[in-house]
């Protein structure tokens, strides 16, 4: 989850029986969906002894203090590993990961019942996923083909707050309603839902 620590586990397997040491050099870049690395984030070489038909874990972890500042709204992390065998003429193995860091923060409540042309009330909840306050928060909520900005207050770390939205429904069937959240530390966190207008 974006603004929490990210831990990977690496299983290295022996599958004979001599024994083997082997070097592992393991990167973390920040990357776009396009994975075109946008900044370094870690770099950490190991070696690891494995004796005959023996498995071993090597755990890597990503604070969020090393990928917070440079995460693009991608919110990508590609991890490598790069293993080589010693003394087996540089036998080499390439291991692969990208992350996509999860956002929980905007929560919609929607009334049971929507009726057209009647006042309808919507809580939107949002929240700071990261251990440090956020400001500059701005709200943007985009239904009936109209957009809303709300500026927030700033918010402490971890802390989730709510704001009541009201609109009155000119129509009846599916509206879709998004919301953007964004503030200095990161940027376009989005929330989504349809509301069913009913009939009077």
């Amino acid at each position: 989850v974006f603004g929490k620590d990210v831990t990977l586990i690496l299983i290295l397997n022996n599958l004979s029986f001599d024994h083997k040491t082997v070097k592992v050099d393991m990167s973390a870049s920040a990357v776009l969906y396009t994975r075109r690395a946008v900044a370094e984030i870690l770099k950490a070489t190991t070696s690891v002894d494995l004796g005959s038909k023996q498995g071993k874990h090597i755990r890597l972890k990503i604070p969020y203090s090393y990928y917070g500042k440079y995460l693009t709204t991608d919110k990508r992390i590609q991890v490598t590993a790069l293993c080589e065998v010693m003394h087996m003429h540089g036998a080499k193995l390439l291991v692969e990961k990208t992350i996509i860091l999860e956002d929980t923060n905007i929560i919609i409540k929607i009334p049971r019942q929507v009726v057209v042309n009647k006042a309808v009330t919507l809580e939107i909840s949002y929240a700071n996923p990261l251990p440090e306050p956020v400001s500059r928060c701005v709200l943007l909520v985009t239904l009936m083909n109209q957009q809303v900005k709300i500026n927030l207050a700033q918010l402490a770390p971890r802390e989730r707050s709510k704001i009541y939205f009201e609109f009155t429904p000119r129509r009846t069937g599916p509206l879709q309603l998004q919301v953007d959240f964004s503030c200095d530390k990161f940027s376009h966190v989005k929330g989504f839902a349809t509301i069913a207008v009913a009939p009077a």
